[in-house]
């Protein structure tokens, strides 16, 4: 689906869906995923009347992307400010609180607007920072390797603790198609596993709102699966890492954070996969260990829920005396893509396909299973199985 179109719905949802959920409309103003993005980044700011502008990078996003940017904002001859966030002690760039005070530091008063030249990281203290400051930002994304490049939500690290916080999305997103093409195979095979993972987040959706009435929108999940859906139908051009397949897996994953952002929260794009994503980041951080890609992790997680969901259904580990919900769980189950389906995808993609790849220790992944779903308050599949 044409990200053209999914804007449409959105703005239309209470047409299009048939749920009492309040739907939030898209405010992003302008988003291209093109060989010409820059230029269209050039035209925005100047509609804008921007004069002063903060640039957020790091090292690695800068080189990539960053002064090819400054080449843009020299020639509309803007004032701009660079604010390269600096690794930990470990040598990760980590949305934490330094990082956070870093950028902070670097708003001025007299910055029109910030632009966030990265990827996830960079995008979450960016739209942080810009919330609490009162300043716009404009997505500039430097690969294709996770769906929150357009969502509200920022995930942070606060006192070795992942939150996530409600913020703001940017009025505006430039895709150079060109520079997620030169992006490293294992950005895009992060993407492709964040994608993924809305097999398990979009099951565990429908399962907390029939297990538990959580709150459901069959319109975010039509977009969602929808994304999904073209992104594995492109998988082999994504893998040869084209022009068109990366164009294809961008715009699958603007569209994931798009259902989000009319939902106004990650059920949509965020199961029980998530959660041991999180729980896994969590103990790398105590344990001062380097850091895994965001989609490198949820794509792992997804393949192992994908063979642990059906196992704990057909051992009665996932209902009480609920029976009343049987069928409709069955189908739910059945949704599910097979486990070895998940792992030749991703290992065409050249990305990680078990724990043991990551760095995954059995006692870790065993405790994950177990205490995950305590991150967030949402009735998964992975909750059940816990609390049954």
């Amino acid at each position: 689906m044409k990200t053209e179109k999914v804007i449409e719905l959105v703005n239309h949802a209470d047409e299009n869906c048939s749920c009492t959920h309040a739907h939030s409309p898209i405010t992003i103003e302008k988003m291209t995923v093109d060989s010409d993005a820059y230029d269209q980044f050039s035209m925005f700011v100047t509609d804008k009347g921007y004069k002063n502008v903060l640039m957020i990078a790091d090292e690695n996003t800068f080189t990539a992307a960053g002064e090819k940017v400054v080449t843009y904002l020299e020639k509309l001859e803007l004032t701009y400010r660079i604010c390269l966030i600096e690794p930990n002690e470990i040598g990760d760039v980590v949305a934490d609180e330094q990082a956070l005070v870093q950028a902070l530091l670097a708003i001025e008063a007299e910055i029109d607007c910030l632009l966030a030249v990265g990827s996830g990281t960079i995008h979450d203290i960016t739209r942080f920072c810009g919330a609490k400051t009162g300043k716009p930002f404009i997505s500039l994304p430097t690969a294709a390797s996770v769906d929150g490049f357009t969502s509200l939500g920022a995930p942070l690290i606060i006192k070795g603790v992942k939150k996530t916080f409600p913020t703001a999305s940017p009025i505006a997103l430039f895709a150079d198609i060109e520079v997620l093409v030169a992006a490293p195979k294992k950005m895009t095979a992060a993407g492709v596993g964040d994608m993924m993972a809305k097999f398990t987040s979009l099951a565990d959706w429908k399962f907390g709102h029939l297990m538990r009435g959580e709150p459901y929108c069959s319109l975010a999940a039509e977009i969602t699966k929808t994304a999904l859906d073209d992104c594995l139908i492109a998988v082999d051009t994504i893998a040869r890492g084209e022009e068109e397949g990366l164009k294809i897996l961008m715009n699958a994953l603007i569209q994931s954070g798009l259902a989000m952002l009319m939902f106004g929260q990650s059920h949509p794009a965020s199961g029980g996969e998530h959660h041991l994503s999180h729980y896994w980041e969590m103990e790398f951080l105590q344990k001062k260990r380097q850091q895994v890609l965001h989609g490198a992790k949820v794509g792992v997680s997804t393949i192992l829920l994908s063979s642990l969901y059906p196992k704990w259904y057909q051992e009665g580990e996932l209902l009480s005396n609920e029976f009343d919900q049987k069928v409709e769980v069955e189908e739910i189950i059945e949704s599910l893509p097979d486990a070895t389906y998940l792992t030749k995808l991703m290992e065409q993609l050249g990305g990680p396909t078990t724990p043991e790849q990551l760095g995954i220790e059995e006692n870790l992944m065993n405790r994950s299973l177990k205490e995950a779903y305590l991150l967030r308050n949402r009735f998964t599949m992975l909750k059940s199985h816990n609390i049954r």
